[in-house]
């Protein structure tokens, strides 16, 4: 398969979406009242194993910018996006980063999909006092033992995950279980999360950690098929737990034992056949919550506006774009270090936390507390996509702990 050049994928990637776009190379534009946009610089893996929880993050931004331009933007100034493919690849985020921030002069970076990207990103925008949010990348010491004061997340932690959904799975099948884990920042934080709690319970285990890109599951299969698991934990992402999925059921295992894990998310579950869709999991957000109006609303729109449902990956880049006009309008300022401190323990407003329950920035860590949604995966119900049943609801701060126990030591700029 031949690499797209980076002008030809800039135009594939800007144009493809009906939503607000900016071409990277124009210009900075003015607004009629004389000041120029604020500039969000977005990285993301948009070619690679992660490019369709990349796709959704960035439709999801497209979408928010579009939201805002409606309501005059941040501060009354209108807002561009602006979107670099990190290919999964960290030398290549970090260089995208840096290109973003010195040459194209963007306010803020949002990004990674990624963790290993992601937690390198920081460094470039920690050292640039750049205020950065991670929508989508879980490993731990983002907003542990490496916090920075200019970085929040909006996805929960591999503990908070894992903690959500361990006991589920204990309580349900047994405390026999088998992983499957990329071998890369975010699989070896949530294996290991997993395993902690799972020997809190009395349990046991075997596991592999493979290659992010990982095709081929037959021989780690034929291990877990002869250890007799009560459950198998296929933590893998994106392509890599696509074909693990396909076959983990085309070896008929789902026969022989229970599955599950941290997440299985929408833009996977799409992509696998129906004996495939199963398992329980834990959703960081969910789309059906008939109960919930901002939610049903939100739903509706995006659907005009797209044409598809939301995922999580759709809301994590609104509440990352709405989190730039929240921190932004409270400090009355872009300045990246007074964001950053009226950020600090702020409640999402209904029409951007979309759950039943209270969403915030803690303090302490700058991890966002929000609700987890523990339930069965199963093949379509009337809708194409409600392929989720909600079994229970765990808050974030439940799933997190203290802050102490994250090991942030939070160090703002004098």
């Amino acid at each position: 398969m031949t690499t797209p050049t980076l002008p030809a994928l800039r135009r594939r990637t800007l144009l493809k979406s009906g939503l607000a776009v900016t071409v990277l190379s124009a210009p900075p534009i003015v607004s009629a009242r004389g000041e120029t946009p604020v500039r969000i610089g977005m990285v993301n893996p948009l070619t690679g194993i992660l490019s369709a929880l990349a796709a959704s993050e960035v439709e999801g931004a497209r979408y928010a910018v579009e939201r805002l331009n409606k309501k005059n933007g941040i501060l009354g100034r209108q807002v561009e996006l602006l979107v670099e493919d990190s290919a999964n690849d960290v030398g290549t985020g970090v260089q995208k980063t840096r290109k973003l921030i010195e040459r194209d002069k963007v306010d803020v970076i949002v990004g990674d999909v990624n963790s290993g990207i992601a937690y390198a990103m920081m460094g470039v925008t920690n050292e640039l006092k750049v205020f950065h949010i991670v929508p989508g990348g879980h490993t731990d010491p983002i907003t542990g033992v490496d916090c920075k004061w200019n970085t929040f997340r909006i996805c929960n932690t591999t503990s908070m995950d894992a903690a959500a959904v361990t006991g589920e799975l204990v309580r349900r099948f047994g405390k026999r279980f088998f992983f499957i884990s990329p071998d890369y920042a975010y699989g070896q934080t949530l294996q290991n999360n997993f395993i902690r709690n799972l020997k809190a319970l009395g349990g046991e285990f075997q596991a592999e950690l493979l290659p992010i890109n990982t095709s081929d599951f037959s021989a780690t299969l034929i291990k877990a098929k002869a250890y007799k698991p009560n459950v198998l934990l296929n933590n893998m992402g994106g392509l890599a737990q696509i074909n693990c999925m396909k076959q983990f059921t085309q070896f008929g295992m789902q026969k022989e034992m229970a599955l599950g894990g941290a997440l299985f998310e929408l833009e996977s579950v799409r992509a696998v056949p129906a004996d495939a869709q199963a398992g329980t999991w834990a959703m960081e957000w969910w789309w059906d919550q008939p109960n919930v109006p901002e939610v049903v609303s939100y739903v509706a729109d995006f659907r005009k506006a797209t044409g598809k449902t939301p995922s999580a990956r759709h809301w994590f880049a609104l509440v990352a774009i709405e989190s730039v006009r929240l921190a932004a309008e409270k400090a009355k300022t872009m300045d990246g270090p007074k964001m950053a401190l009226a950020l600090e323990g702020l409640e999402l407003p209904p029409e951007v936390a979309l759950s039943a329950g209270k969403a915030y920035y803690r303090a302490g860590d700058h991890q966002l507390m929000s609700d987890i949604f523990v339930g069965d995966m199963h093949p379509p119900k009337g809708n194409p996509d409600n392929v989720f049943t909600i079994g229970s609801i765990v808050t974030g701060e439940k799933a997190a702990g203290p802050v102490e126990a994250t090991g942030c030591k939070m160090v703002h700029p004098a």
